[in-house]
């Protein structure tokens, strides 16, 4: 025997208007959440290599002038890419924890002049605490000097919000992500990166405002 739709109580209707709410409001955020973690993980798998005006690499800690392995990965991708005529100029991008001699800038620059590419080929921008930060700064730099298109240089899952955020400030930018250090040695590892960038990501796309991850260059 069927029920009438009459003979439901106005609470009864409201408590499935607000169920099906919640399920569709759910759908939506997976759907969501899922499209931005594919894509992070679509523009990790993707070298965009090119002829540009500059090669940013963003930093990450350094000890006393020594990049750490995070940092080196990102140095060693950049110092390729120069060696293969792609730039003329490599930016470093970092700035410096209390106490620290050397910022992350200085001391990336420090390794790849020791690797032979000359002095004033790179420049090395001592500020950003945050990729937000890192990015206006590059932004910056770019207006000045004429430059407009760039290689962001960091770790794969980090890359899609980098460049985001990069060409929101105007920049014509790619993504050519390490293919090594510690970031993408495990699986574990890398889907806590998917998933973490994945977040910072939306946070940024709806306030425009770092994540404020740190420890790492991840911010």
């Amino acid at each position: 025997m069927n029920t009438s739709r009459a003979g439901r109580s106005p609470g009864s209707r409201w408590g499935t208007i607000v169920r099906r709410a919640l399920i569709g409001a759910l759908l939506v955020a997976l759907l969501v959440g899922g499209g931005t973690a594919f894509r992070v993980w679509q523009v990790a798998r993707d070298d965009q290599r090119r002829p540009v005006d500059m090669v940013v690499v963003l930093g990450a800690a350094q000890y006393h002038g020594k990049p750490s392995d995070v940092l080196e990965a990102r140095l060693r991708q950049a110092l390729e890419l120069h060696r293969e005529g792609l730039t003329d100029h490599i930016v470093t991008v970092g700035g410096r924890q209390s106490g620290d001699k050397y910022t992350e800038a200085q001391a990336g620059k420090k390794w790849l002049v020791d690797k032979g590419v000359p002095a004033e080929q790179i420049v090395d921008v001592d500020v950003g605490s945050d990729t937000l930060g890192s990015m206006q700064a590059v932004a910056d730099l770019g207006r000045q000097r004429g430059w407009s298109s760039a290689l962001i240089v960091s770790d794969p899952w980090h890359s899609l919000r980098a460049r985001t955020m990069a060409n929101d400030f105007g920049l014509e930018t790619w993504a050519s992500p390490t293919r090594s250090g510690p970031i993408v040695q495990t699986r574990d590892i890398q889907f806590q990166y998917i998933v973490r960038e994945t977040g910072a990501l939306l946070y940024y796309r709806l306030t425009h405002a770092p994540a404020e991850l740190t420890g790492d260059g991840l911010g």
